[in-house]
């Protein structure tokens, strides 16, 4: 069986092991760091002034996550993002309730055209990222996918980077392409960080992406992460489990598992 470009990403983030430095909310810094573990790569939480910018130069990838954005974690996140571009170390953007909250939409503006490899959010987040919503309820989307998909499209070919909108199904785009995908399970909603814990992902496939597109790497994370949530909600008794087997489903997720199940649909961005 010949596997497919998400298939392959795995068998390459496993053999490389990437570095991803995770600033990121304080809620969920435990569940990302056992997601990456779980992957394949390693974590570090390294979210410190004056030590952020000196790791982001030696991290395999970066994740900026604006979900507690204290003041010196704001210092901490622009340290890291200049570091990162100067060492070309491939950071990801998860603007976290922005819209209606000042202080992390200001953030999120300052940010976003400094080059991300990519910027994951709701459909709520990135309709405010492009400054076409108010953002959601809190943290939770209150538009869908479908209706984020211009501003989506927009924004990946104004800032020149890879826009993933999560959903029940995941839309990604560079701008020039549009990829679906449709796996997933509703339970990682219901889980503190699932989110959180995507964007590390993508971190992680972005730092082992080697000839693939951007745009195939962040679709390899949403892929092989919506997979295993399949695969632990099946035995699941709710989200408390949930959350404990998706752990277990991401360290034996195989590469012939994704190339399986793998639910993508890909068009082209009409001119």
């Amino acid at each position: 069986m010949s596997l497919s470009p998400n298939a392959a990403l795995l068998d390459k983030l496993r053999a490389h092991h990437p570095l991803v430095q995770c600033i990121t909310n304080s809620v969920v810094p435990n569940f990302t760091a056992n997601v990456l573990l779980a992957i394949g790569a390693a974590p570090a939480m390294t979210d410190i002034v004056g030590e952020s910018g000196s790791f982001a130069r030696v991290a395999s990838g970066l994740l900026v996550n604006l979900g507690t954005p204290t003041p010196e974690q704001r210092e901490a996140m622009e340290e890291a993002v200049i570091a990162a571009n100067d060492a070309a170390t491939p950071w990801v953007l998860d603007p976290v309730a922005i819209g209606f909250l000042p202080i992390r939409t200001r953030l999120a503006q300052q940010l976003a055209p400094q080059n991300p490899f990519a910027v994951r959010g709701n459909a709520s987040e990135i309709l405010a990222l492009a400054g076409e919503g108010a953002g959601g309820k809190g943290v939770e989307s209150v538009d869908s996918t479908d209706a984020a998909a211009p501003a989506a499209i927009a924004l990946a070919q104004r800032l020149r980077t890879v826009v993933a909108v999560s959903g029940p199904e995941d839309l990604i785009t560079d701008g020039q392409r549009i990829i679906r995908v449709g796996n997933g399970d509703e339970l990682l909603t219901k889980v503190t960080g699932g989110g959180c814990a995507l964007g590390a992902l993508i971190a992680a496939f972005a730092a082992v992406r080697g000839d693939y597109a951007p745009v195939e790497a962040v679709t390899a994370a949403h892929c092989v992460y919506d997979i295993a949530a399949e695969k632990a909600a099946a035995q699941a008794a709710g989200p408390g489990s949930f959350a404990v087997s998706l752990i277990d489903a991401l360290s034996t997720l195989t590469a012939a598992d994704i190339t399986t199940a793998e639910k993508i649909r890909e068009e082209k961005v009409q001119a």
